[in-house]
């Protein structure tokens, strides 16, 4: 158990009013706990109590890992496959008395097969959210967790240029992410972060298409978007490519998104909002006349997921403190033609901003 953050944790509970928490297999978990584990068949539920030691549902073969961090033996509720899950539930319900609980669940993550389960042992239970407690928690960053993102920033940057001499025009959207994933995890990668976006010519107009059969094209622009694990926490990166000549429309539309997204980083500083990186990329766009193109929010929050808190959105007013790490990816898709996007990550600093990415942002030719 990370007892800083626990700490943190126990003033954020009593700040919103609940009693506590319950966490699924999954990033706050692990966060608060160092517990890795995954949902599947077994029901795993973690309680953080704002006035007693942690607990845990868990199955037999993996209870091990709850001691290792160090939740109390007769706080884990564990169950063999042959006893089934049923039986913990109702012990765990009774020992933490839920009945009369406020508890805080990850309305994002949370089955309607632990939520039966708890309401079923623990009649008078009830339900909050746990998310903005979470978010208060982990929306910024230590220094370990920067320094994490920047491995895997650098992981992602040094495969990307070690593969864009071997892309060639006639190779498919498909064989140039199959290229990719196999330098990301040569040059160090623990896991792939998410399927990487490689689209080109036409597909590029959907900002979250999957790669196809179709092959590269003379005047194609081609977006890539990639990310890995290292150290547990991930990279996000966007970068657009010309495949030989492109039309001047495209070398345009490129000088925009670039423009937009130097824009988005300028006003990043501790105080600005979510809102405020939105709107300072989007008005480079809908002043170049392309603004029914830019068609998603600016950016996101990184952390321990690819996609968290905060969202670089209309409406997103809190202020942003140092230790914010988020990207800034503005874009512009013509439908039926082609699509740009340049992504970055970003550290809001003490005094600032820092451009955790480097790779060129010049436009690259390729095949």
């Amino acid at each position: 158990m990370n007892q800083i953050r626990l700490n943190k944790l126990t003033q954020e509970i009593l700040a919103h009013g609940v009693d506590g928490i319950a966490l699924m297999p999954g990033p706050n978990m692990v966060y608060l706990s160092g517990i890795h584990t995954h949902v599947s068949e077994r029901p795993i539920l973690l309680f953080l109590p704002a006035d007693d030691d942690p607990a845990i549902i868990i199955p037999h073969l993996e209870a091990m890992k709850a001691r290792d961090a160090g939740v109390p033996e007769e706080r884990i509720f564990a169950w063999t496959d042959e006893q089934g899950h049923t039986g913990a539930f109702q012990q765990a319900c009774a020992r933490l008395e839920l009945s009369d609980y406020l508890l805080g669940v990850e309305a994002l993550h949370m089955r309607v097969l632990e939520l039966e389960l708890l309401q079923r042992y623990a009649p008078g239970l009830q339900i909050s959210r746990a998310e903005p407690i979470m978010g208060a928690l982990r929306i910024t960053k230590d220094a370990d967790e920067i320094a994490a993102m920047e491995k895997a920033i650098a992981v992602a940057q040094d495969a990307m240029s070690a593969i864009l001499p071997r892309i060639k025009i006639g190779m498919t959207e498909k064989q140039v992410a199959a290229l990719l994933n196999q330098a990301l995890l040569d040059h160090g990668a623990e896991s792939i972060a998410f399927g990487p976006i490689v689209s080109a010519g036409p597909n590029a107009a959907s900002p979250h298409a999957v790669p196809t059969e179709r092959p590269l094209q003379t005047g194609d622009l081609l977006v890539i978007d990639w990310g890995v694990y290292v150290d547990g926490y991930p990279s996000d990166i966007t970068r657009t490519f010309a495949v030989g000549d492109i039309e001047p429309e495209f070398k345009r539309i490129y000088d925009i998104v670039r423009a937009a997204n130097e824009r988005g980083k300028l006003v990043s500083a501790p105080n600005a909002t979510g809102q405020d990186v939105d709107r300072a990329a989007r008005r480079v766009i809908d002043e170049a006349g392309y603004g029914p193109y830019f068609i998603h929010r600016t950016g996101h929050g990184l952390g321990l997921e690819v996609h968290e808190p905060p969202f670089m959105m209309e409406g997103n007013e809190e202020p942003m403190a140092p230790g914010t790490v988020f990207t800034v990816e503005p874009g512009i898709y013509l439908p039926g033609r082609a699509g740009v996007r340049m992504e970055d990550d970003v550290l809001i600093t003490a005094d600032g901003h820092r451009s955790l990415t480097s790779f060129s942002r010049d436009l690259i030719t390729v095949g």
